[in-house]
């Protein structure tokens, strides 16, 4: 018994031995491992991406498409470089939302203030896990503004309340000071800066929830940082000192180098940057406000000088690739499908038929010009095609209101235009300056030699003389005058076949006419 005791102690004895000599050889590895990885950090890859100048529904579709191409690299860091004064608050909000629900979930997103970030600049900044800004640079003045005019009232309150909740999402998902970035928003918030006692950090409240424990926070030296009816807007000194910037750097090097530092790694060199490719650009310009105004005008010019001149020419076809760009470059970043499209086509299609086809205007040329509207309305908004083309949220109202006064705008300009070429441009025929003889008389003595019959018989027009209109003046038609069709153009009025009209004035070889009034 003696003897089996003793050798299961000495079994013991060597087990013990042989587990602290294990334990040994795993804190040994476990420190070699740790020095190790302090002589060499973890290599990793970044990528920049530039925001630039003004955001709108084509610099998301790019940020979109950098953003995964980013990730189908391989990066493990995405930077974005950010010079902005803002844009479009749907715009933003939907590369807010893409940052925060989406990349920012799958890679480590960092906004490098290279210039400024202001209004929806400051959104997306802010919506980054980092924001490291460049010396000298500002960011903040997010206050949203209309196209059409100052936003007063409830109008004003509905939309930023619905900037404010943009930015506390961003606030709570990155850890920025919450009340600091809705004072960027609001003019009515006052903000205040508390140390807290117990962490030794400053904290920022605003004036409705001001603590009030005296044993957390030091009360008596609180800071006024926000004065209520101002707009907070940051230099990057401040925004470093409020805790919204991480760093102020001189360049983006200096940027990259903090990073390396504070997350103990090292970025691959040379680091890569995606820029917007020219087709984007291409889209983003055609789909600004005064783009689409000036193709607005484009279309309705085209149509209208095309109908005040016999035959098609030149300005149906400027009005065709205006409605063409037009349609493309809404399509392109989401805000026509094909329902829209569907529509609008639709109307064209009506419109033609009533003007070409049946006699008069009545409901098919209504129904066109319904189709056309609600096709050129549905492009507004961005809605898929099973929903109905109407502004959802607050951010959707603002670019509706913003589009829809960039193409009221073009309306505008089209009825001043339009006003212009019927009271100076038309009579003159300058339109035609280049294919027809100036006028050189007055054009109560000028006259059209209606040609094709036999010399002898020539006919000679002059003003008053009646005739019959054989296809429909819309206002470009034609009518008969004795034996001869002559093209003719009636003023600011649809004529039917078989109408008597009377000749009012001839200018080059323009016959303008007027339906004959009926003697009673």
């Amino acid at each position: 018994m003696k003897d089996f005791s003793t050798q299961q102690s000495v079994q013991e004895k060597r087990f013990a031995l042989f587990g602290r000599g294990m334990l040994l050889w795993t804190m040994a590895a476990v420190f070699l491992a740790a020095a190790a990885e302090n002589i060499n950090p973890p290599v990793k890859r970044a990528v920049v991406i530039s925001c630039h100048e003004m955001i709108d529904n084509g610099l998301y579709q790019s940020i979109v498409r950098r953003g995964n191409q980013a990730v189908e690299q391989g990066a493990d860091y995405l930077i974005l470089d950010i010079s902005t004064y803002g844009g479009l608050v749907e715009s933003a909000d939907d590369i807010s939302k893409y940052l925060i629900l989406d990349i920012g979930k799958r890679i480590h997103t960092v906004a490098y203030v290279s210039t400024e970030a202001i209004s929806a600049g400051a959104m997306i900044s802010t919506s980054c896990k980092d924001i490291i800004m460049r010396e000298n640079t500002t960011i903040g003045c997010s206050a949203p503004v209309s196209m059409g005019g100052q936003i007063e009232g409830a109008e004003r309150e509905k939309i930023e309340s619905f900037v404010r909740a943009a930015f506390s999402r961003a606030a709570q998902a990155n850890g920025y000071p919450e009340a600091l970035l809705k004072a960027m928003v609001s003019q009515n918030l006052e903000v205040w800066q508390v140390r807290n006692k117990k962490t030794g950090q400053n904290e920022y409240f605003e004036k409705e929830y001001l603590p009030a424990d005296p044993n957390t926070y030091d009360l008596d030296n609180r800071k006024l940082i926000v004065k209520e009816g101002e707009l907070l807007t940051l230099t990057a000194s401040k925004a470093l000192e409020y805790g919204i910037a991480r760093a102020v750097v001189p360049d983006l090097e200096g940027a990259i180098a903090f990073l390396e530092k504070r997350d103990g790694v090292v970025f691959e060199r040379p680091i890569p940057t995606l820029e917007t490719t020219w087709s984007e650009e291409m889209v983003r310009f055609l789909n600004s406000p005064l783009v689409v105004s000036i193709l607005i005008l484009g279309i309705l010019l085209g149509i209208y000088v095309e109908l005040n001149t016999p035959g098609i020419g030149l300005p149906s076809l400027v009005a065709l690739i205006c409605l063409i760009i037009l349609v493309g470059s809404k399509y392109l970043i989401g805000m026509a499908n094909w329902i829209e499209i569907a529509f609008l086509l639709l109307g064209i299609v009506l419109l033609l038929i009533e003007i070409f086809i049946i006699p008069g205007f009545g409901l098919t040329g209504a129904a066109g010009i319904f189709c056309i509207l609600a096709g050129l309305f549905g492009m507004l908004i961005k809605n898929a095609p099973d929903e109905f083309p109407w502004p959802q949220g607050d951010g959707q109202w603002k670019e509706f209101l913003d589009n829809l006064t960039g193409v009221s705008l073009g309306f505008l300009l089209f009825i001043v235009i339009a006003y212009l070429l019927a009271k100076y441009v038309f009579p003159k025929g300058f339109f035609v300056k280049g294919l027809v003889l100036k006028e050189t008389v007055p054009s109560a003595s000028l006259s059209v030699i209606a040609t094709g019959l036999p010399e002898h018989q020539e006919k000679t027009l002059q003003p008053g003389d009646i005739g019959k209109v054989v296809s429909t003046c819309r206002p470009a038609g034609q009518a008969r005058f004795g034996d001869k069709i002559v093209d003719v153009v009636s003023e600011a009025e649809f004529i039917e076949p078989g109408k008597t009209v009377v000749i009012c004035r001839i200018s080059g070889n323009r016959v303008i006419v007027k339906e004959q009034e009926k003697k009673e």
